[in-house]
């Protein structure tokens, strides 16, 4: 048997219990209803003022006045933007660490074998001249 799952409505914020949702749709405005990313059980151990709290959150970032009044600022956060690059930036130095010493490896084994190659070949004339 499935579990209850918490739905909401975005438009009105009322709220109820659900295990498929297909079923949710809100009695008072009609609307499908959206799932909260939690568990029935941890919802239920919420009081009412968290639970008022959680919903209030939802409400906002689901409406469609709050994204239009965020939109520019998202688009122009140049902090945060900034801030982005810079972990990128720092990935890729230590990515280029690693392939610099991975490089300074494998030249160090080429050097090796082509000593080698050039002391086998100078063996092997010194032999043939003999």
């Amino acid at each position: 048997m499935r579990e209850l799952a918490v739905h909401y409505c975005p438009k009105c914020g009322f709220y109820a219990f659900y295990q498929l949702s297909r079923n949710a749709v809100c009695p008072r405005c009609d609307e499908k209803m959206m799932s909260l990313d939690m568990r029935y059980q941890d919802f239920m151990d919420l009081d009412c003022a968290q639970r008022d709290e959680l919903l209030a959150r939802k409400l906002i970032e689901h409406s469609p006045l709050v994204a239009r009044l965020v939109k520019p600022h998202r688009e122009n956060n140049n902090r945060e933007i900034i801030a982005n690059l810079v972990t990128v930036i720092e990935g890729m130095s230590q990515e280029i660490k690693a392939l610099e010493a991975d490089n300074k490896k494998q030249k160090e084994t080429v050097a090796w074998m082509h000593d080698m190659i050039w002391d086998m070949v100078k063996k092997q004339r010194r032999e043939s001249s003999v």
